[in-house]
């Protein structure tokens, strides 16, 4: 338990329990990690939300209850400034939790007034933790774990288009996840990166298999989130897809919070600017910037085609599909826009993969064939 005795939550997307867990855990703090999201999730959070708010506000807030279920004092959640509805989660969750009558403390996070300052108030907060340099170690494991994520993600999106039974490559890429949040040092990240690696590149696949490649773009939650896109990923590699996520927590970190002499190269929001100008000159809030971008530069990498994935009545990313038709006049990549919400139907859902899937491999052929 934390010098204040407080036990700390906060909600899935994807991996990020990983980060928070470990590094609050680091310090001496207690992380109460909600039930990974179900039904049960989203249906609390249906509940308890406005009607036409999005469905990753819905389920941040069934995340939130269930972590009170199961004891957490503390609620965090990191806020954002500008257009987005992201900037109103911690303040219209937080009135939800009070009206249903919780004793919680909530902590908002907000990144973008002061990075660092506000990330050191957060941790001594919630672990008691005063000692700066400790907080930096850890800090500093725990956004290399980050970065190892996306790597073994890219690794199990290679195996799970190929692999020659179902579900392999996912199951040793979710059970070396425990490796890569217990490692305590950057040695024993090295050690777990390695060990998980090897996991995944055990599971047979078939090297000759006819693969397509396919980018994901979106709102950065839906494209990462598993349950909210109902496992896209899993469910492409089934169809022999390769997937890339275009949006990634490291991406996410090297724009928002990584001092810029730490970075190599442009990150995915500065060639998302560049790209983007012809057809969008300015911010309209969420990733609207990134997924315009993301086309051309689909287009330009070879990519047989891009998933656009979004929550139902998100503005920026409504805004972008009206973008599309005109920067697909100029870079004609084929393209699925997913919109997707509490109601969506699974069978629809994997239908729309299947046909999309089908055209692109017709289409990769047809190319080929032109060749000769």
């Amino acid at each position: 338990m934390t010098k204040k005795g407080l036990k700390v939550a906060f909600p899935h997307m994807d991996n990020v329990y990983i980060i928070w867990g470990s590094l609050i855990n680091a310090l001496g703090g207690e992380a109460i990690i909600p039930p990974y999201t179900s039904k049960k999730t989203l249906s609390l959070g249906t509940k308890h939300s406005p009607e036409a708010i999005c469905l990753p506000y819905k389920l941040v807030l069934g995340n939130f209850l269930e972590a009170i279920e199961n004891g957490a004092e503390m609620l965090a959640m990191i806020s954002s400034p500008g257009i987005c509805r992201l900037g109103e989660y911690s303040h219209s969750a937080r009135n939800a939790i009070k009206d249903l009558g919780y004793n919680v403390k909530y902590f908002n996070l907000d990144l973008y007034k002061g990075k660092f300052k506000e990330i050191y108030r957060f941790l001594y907060e919630t672990t008691g933790c005063k000692n700066p340099i400790k907080i930096i170690f850890a800090i500093n494991v725990a956004m290399r774990k980050i970065f190892v994520l996306d790597r073994l993600q890219n690794i199990l999106s290679y195996c799970r288009a190929r692999e020659l039974k179902v579900g392999q490559a996912e199951k040793a890429f979710k059970n070396g996840r425990k490796l890569i949040f217990d490692a305590k040092t950057v040695k024993e990240l090295k050690k777990a990166e390695k060990e998980v690696t090897k996991q995944i590149q055990a599971t047979p696949i078939d090297e000759n298999k006819e693969i397509l490649k396919v980018d994901l773009t979106g709102e950065i939650f839906m494209v990462l989130d598993e349950f909210s896109n109902q496992n896209l990923e899993k469910e492409l590699g089934k169809l022999g897809v390769q997937t890339r996520r275009s949006l990634t927590i490291g991406g996410w970190l090297k724009d928002a919070i990584i001092p810029k002499i730490f970075k190599n190269g442009k990150t995915h929001l500065e060639r998302a600017e560049e790209y983007a100008k012809p057809y969008l000159q300015r911010d309209i809030g969420g990733d609207a910037l990134e997924s315009i971008s993301d086309i051309r530069y689909s287009h330009e990498q070879g990519t047989d085609g891009i998933i656009h994935i979004s929550p139902f009545t998100c503005m920026p990313e409504i805004m972008s599909q009206n973008i599309f038709p005109v920067i697909r006049e100029d870079f004609p990549i084929p393209l699925l826009t997913l919109v997707m919400d509490e109601q969506t139907g699974r069978a629809g859902f994997v239908t729309r993969l299947e046909a999309f899937v089908d055209l692109m491999r017709r289409r990769k052929r047809q190319l080929s064939a032109e060749k000769f």
